[in-house]
């Protein structure tokens, strides 16, 4: 399930840098590389997720889902060089406090 998670983020910043490029044509805008490949990653995420509900209690998947947050932040920062602000990194330690408090 974290790795459904984390290949969530990853497509997230295949279509974000898709999103920032100058594309020839409407066309272009949707049937790319990154585009392609981000929904490609999206699509494998939701066939492992579906998978990992086979062998977990539910109540764990949308908690674990919630970590592609954090990965959204570091990705973002080290692929797209975002800037992470003071409300990013308070979000996300929120984020990961709940995480850690459902868990236990």
């Amino acid at each position: 399930m974290t790795g459904a998670a984390f290949l969530a983020a990853v497509s997230q910043i295949f279509l974000k840098k898709s999103a920032g490029k100058e594309h020839r044509g409407i066309l272009g805008e949707y049937v790319n590389g990154y585009v392609i490949t981000g929904y490609a990653l999206l699509l494998l995420s939701l066939l492992m997720n579906m998978w990992a509900y086979q062998g977990m209690e539910y109540r764990f998947g949308p908690v674990i889902n919630a970590s592609s947050y954090v990965f959204v932040l570091i990705l973002g920062r080290l692929f797209l060089h975002e800037k992470i602000t003071a409300k990013k990194l308070w979000g996300n330690v929120v984020i990961i406090l709940g995480i850690l408090i459902s868990v236990m």
